[in-house]
């Protein structure tokens, strides 16, 4: 009778040996992903004389300094004549995750290369955090954008080819921006529409035009044009939030419709930038629970964490053949945390102070 309590005893270490065994190397390798969340800069080429004092060295730094440029531009509002301030490359290098060349190539004496540059997003974040820069998620947007110009001086509109601001918009396009801009098509019918309330244009809500394309962001823009000036009204609606602006342009010698499409896309830009702001100053702790058996479950959980921007640190604090529970720091509300799961197969259960995984 010993003897077989003894065995059973025996076998119940050795299952419980290899089960810390298992949860020990599925901690360490599925954190993995945290400490490497990294934000991603691709197809970047750079070319240099193929001559006598070629430094591939030289070519490597150079793609990391346009990478850093590059991903500053598109997650803050550090303008392109502010950027040079920020790319030193001693401080650039310890910001990088990882780097590949992906394409090499010799035409004509010259060396041309592609590479993919990868930044680690929290050693990145806490280098604008100490320059009091906020970044922001870095989320792309496809939004509806409809240019009406006014030609004030004979109450003149131009509407779509006749317009220079609707024939040149997506004729420029910087790798950075994250709005991709929709335009209206040339409908008589919503022609008409416009003709018709040219009169009350600046109170008009375009919604007959808008509801046309389902797209729930969208941009109404009216230009009035007298002689060399511009004033703009902006109707943005993006993420749910209606913001009305102004803005005024002179045009000079030195300035042209291409200008003034660049400012306003600019400005378009940070506006949805500051919609996606990440406050780093907020450290939100979430403690999380799951059952440890559920591996599926754990594996969609740990991705979902490494997919989320405002998530700037995740770790196992214990676990046991029971329960895994999760250390969480994210940068936003505990309601915007419970929003992130909302629509996904992952069931969040607030009901006590350790959160849990249904």
């Amino acid at each position: 009778m010993f003897c077989a309590i003894k065995k059973k005893n025996k076998f119940n270490t050795s299952i419980y040996i290899l089960f810390l065994f298992f949860l020990i190397f599925f901690t360490k390798f599925s954190t993995i992903s945290a400490n490497a969340n990294t934000y991603k800069i691709d197809d970047l080429e750079i070319s240099k004389p193929y001559d006598n004092n070629f430094n591939k060295e030289a070519v490597i730094d150079k793609a990391f300094i346009k990478a850093f440029e590059q991903i500053l531009l598109k997650i803050t509002s550090i303008n392109e004549d502010e950027i040079k301030n920020f790319t030193e490359l001693k401080n650039i290098y310890g910001l990088i995750e990882s780097f590949s060349i992906v394409d090499e190539r010799f035409i004509d004496n010259k060396y041309i290369s592609k590479f993919e540059v990868e930044f680690n997003k929290k050693e990145l974040f806490n280098f604008l955090a100490k320059k009091n820069i906020f970044p922001s998620i870095p989320k792309e947007k496809d939004l509806l954008l409809v240019p009406v110009l006014i030609k004030s001086d004979d109450n003149q509109i131009l509407l779509f080819s006749e317009n220079p601001i609707y024939v040149n918009w997506n004729k420029s396009h910087k790798k950075y921006f994250l709005l991709n801009y929709i335009l209206p098509n040339e409908d008589i019918e919503d022609i008409n529409l416009i003709k018709r309330n040219v009169n009350n244009i600046e109170k008009y809500n375009f919604n007959e035009i808008v509801s046309k394309y389902a797209m729930s962001d969208y941009i109404i823009l009216i230009i009035f044009q007298k002689g060399n000036n511009y004033n703009a009204l902006i109707k943005s609606n993006l993420n749910n939030k209606l913001i009305i602006s102004h803005k005024k342009f002179s045009l000079n010698e030195n300035q042209s419709i291409e200008s003034i499409i660049k400012s306003l896309k600019l400005d378009f830009e940070n506006q949805w930038k500051k919609l996606n702001i990440i406050n780093v100053s907020i450290k939100l702790p979430i403690t999380l629970s799951v059952n440890s058996k559920k591996y599926n479950l754990i594996k969609n959980l740990e991705k979902k964490l490494y997919d989320l921007d405002l998530v700037s640190n995740y770790y196992i604090e214990s676990f046991s053949n029971q329960k895994i529970i999760y250390k969480i720091i994210y940068n936003s509300t505990p309601d915007k945390f419970i929003n992130e799961f909302k629509n996904t197969n992952i069931i969040l259960n607030t009901s006590s102070s350790i959160w849990s995984i249904e």
